[in-house]
């Protein structure tokens, strides 16, 4: 799930680490995508192993690190949810918040644009 992924992106990027490897799961795989697609890292593809399948994460070689920090805001135990009107920008414009909606993981920027709103994953910066 995306509260397991968030920390260890973090700190491979802190131990300037070339690329991660997850357990695949689709909501994890489109988390990824989404910040491939914003730069916060090179690439997320899936790949078999065997019987298994996981997902490679490669890392942005850039000597300013992309993910600075991340909060958390729907837990397992606390899902938040957030209509598209409610959703303000990230650190005013430089992070990036995500978001499950009924039309998959979306950017809030996406979010507002599309006047859809669902469960507010996280914002990361």
């Amino acid at each position: 799930m995306h509260y397991t992924i968030l920390p260890e992106l973090k700190n491979a990027v802190r131990a300037k680490k070339d690329k991660v490897i997850f357990p695949y799961s689709k909501m994890d795989l489109a988390i990824l995508k989404k910040l491939a697609d914003n730069g916060y890292v090179k690439s997320a593809e899936r790949e078999a192993t065997g019987r298994k399948s996981i997902i490679v994460v490669k890392l942005a070689k850039t000597t300013v690190s992309p993910i600075n920090d991340f909060k958390i805001k729907s837990k397992p135990s606390r899902h938040i949810y957030t209509d598209y009107r409610s959703l303000n920008s990230v650190r005013q414009g430089h992070g990036l918040a995500l978001l499950s909606t009924s039309q998959g993981i979306m950017t809030g920027r996406e979010a507002r644009k599309g006047k859809i709103g669902g469960e507010y994953l996280f914002e990361i910066w």
